[in-house]
């Protein structure tokens, strides 16, 4: 089932492999049986140190478990992963090798320390562009946490479980029976979540007492501006770290990039990995996973990150981007991953053929309507605002469309269900105050983004908005701070401009320390 190309590149892959390394297949009668005993198969075919093998007590569906030098892993596929989890299981062949992007030591003592066992399980899809980035980080956190095992599951052929659990989204995650989390979520957030249900052991956590590292200049974000600044900094000969709780920040959700002068078309992922790549033709500390706690100022400003860890600097550059904007009505939290959504690509084909929601009725919410015409039977897209935002060729494509009604100048109040799943929405007429209820099965939100602020907005200016204030170089309202991107008051959030501003929010920064 895998064409020569794959194999070759897969040979490739596994042509350094130190550990023995096999595919386990459990005995199952089931329909997706000789398909996954294939891929296993041709796998094991490009790697002397690969092997498959059908063993073990049968199985109902199907399994394949990953085991190093004879030893379980604690990772399991109940899937034919494929798709795009095809990557996950390679990924997870080399990271039990030690090979591929693993975190660094702190914060592998601090995965290490998450209190066991537990049994974590995956539910996602084949098609979900979102369920592989949870799927390979808790796959990480199985391997580096003896007391943990991950099983990745495809929803499709395990419908009795996703019924009786009430899953309606992918990726959702739980710990036993327990809901851990819900739709894309980073290894960071995993990790403080992880914690918070099952507890650690802080000594293990922090390799002791607490370490505190001093740098000259801390960059808190991993987006376009905040490599751009650690960068710039770091050609200026400053000691410098990032702290951030993914490297690329919204690039890894952005497709197509055709804007970013020089360079006609690059994709997200791919540009994350190039700046990650620059970062490190310097010496720059990266901490990725980490998010901050508190921030201490004073002329050394102490920054405590999530899990215990202490960093100081005299000088610190915020640039940590924006985030999806979310409704904050009752029942929205209360039924995210049952009926409420921000993804409409990979949580769409849930409501195939049902009634759905839009609100927002910028691009990104037009869009979304747009996208689930073609497979619900109804959609509702909801504009506060008495009139569409969306660019007019947008708004002519919606509205042309038979199963797309649009609401305007209506205030979303509440999200309505029955306690396991969301039945409607309801709004407000904003002329008439008149509430109205639409009865629908989903909700995907799309109003826009939010800046990540609230861990300083008590220590510097920051507008209604929640943006934080700067002058023309980057410099907010407290000396030694300085903030850059999304985050700030910049009106054009562009890569191009976050990659400007972050580089002038360094420069100015290094011209305050030559001053001091």
């Amino acid at each position: 089932m895998l064409d020569q190309d794959i194999l070759e590149q897969l040979r490739g892959a596994f042509g350094s492999l130190k550990a023995a390394i096999e595919l386990r297949v459990r005995p199952s009668d089931h329909d997706n049986q000789a398909e996954l005993v294939d891929m296993a198969t041709a796998i094991a075919s490009t790697s002397e140190k690969i092997t498959a093998a059908v063993v073990g007590d049968k199985v109902e569906g199907v399994r394949l478990e990953l085991v190093k030098d004879g030893k379980p892993t604690g990772i399991a596929f109940r899937a034919v992963p494929g798709g795009h989890e095809f990557t996950s299981l390679v990924l997870a062949i080399l990271n039990a090798d030690g090979q591929g992007k693993m975190p660094d030591e702190g914060f592998a003592r601090r995965i290490a320390a998450i209190s066991g066992p537990a049994t974590l399980r995956t539910y996602m899809s084949l098609s979900c562009t979102n369920c592989p980035d949870v799927v390979q980080a808790l796959n990480v956190v199985a391997l580096l946490n003896p007391g943990l095992s991950h099983e990745i599951i495809d929803g499709a052929l395990a419908e009795a479980e996703v019924n009786a659990l009430g899953v309606q989204a992918v990726p959702s995650v739980f710990a036993g029976d327990k809901l851990l989390s819900v739709g894309k979520t980073s290894l960071a957030e995993l990790v403080a979540a992880l914690e918070n249900m099952l507890g650690s052991a802080p000594q293990a956590a922090t390799g002791g007492a607490v370490a505190v590292k001093a740098y000259d200049v801390v960059v808190i974000g991993g987006g376009p501006a905040g490599a751009s600044a650690a960068i710039y900094t770091a050609r200026k000969g400053l000691r410098t770290a990032i702290v951030a709780e993914r490297m690329g920040g919204q690039l890894q959700d952005t497709l197509g990039i055709e804007n970013l002068i020089g360079t006609p078309y690059t994709e997200g992922p791919k540009l994350a990995a190039d700046l990650a790549g620059h970062l490190k033709a310097y010496p720059i500390d990266v901490l990725e996973h980490r998010r901050v706690d508190k921030i201490i100022n004073g002329a050394e400003k102490e920054l405590h990150l999530q899990g215990g860890e202490v960093v100081t600097a005299p000088s610190l550059i915020i640039a940590t981007g924006a985030k999806w904007r979310e409704l904050n009505v009752p029942g929205e939290k209360q039924y995210l991953g049952r009926g409420v959504a921000f993804c409409p690509h990979c949580d769409g084909p849930f409501y195939k053929g049902r009634a759905v929601a839009v609100i927002g009725g910028g691009n990104s919410g037009v869009e979304a309507a747009i996208d689930l015409a073609n497979i619900c039977s109804h959609v509702t897209l909801v504009e506060f605002s008495d009139a569409l935002k969306a660019d007019a060729v947008l708004v002519k494509n919606l509205t042309a469309r038979r199963n797309v009604t649009v609401i305007t100048n209506a205030k979303t109040t509440e999200v309505l269900g029955d306690g396991d799943k969301v039945t409607g929405l309801r709004y407000q007429d904003r002329p008439s105050e008149t509430l109205h209820d639409v009865a629908l099965d989903g909700v995907f939100v799309q109003i826009g983004l939010l800046p990540n602020s609230g861990f300083i907005k008590d220590l510097v200016e920051t507008n209604r908005f929640g943006e934080i204030v700067v002058d023309g170089k980057g410099r907010t309202n407290v000396p030694g701070i300085y903030a850059a991107g999304d985050v700030t008051t910049e009106p054009f959030k562009q890569i191009v401009i976050a990659m400007g501003k972050g580089s002038t929010a360094a420069l100015a920064a290094f011209e305050d320390n030559m001053r001091a």
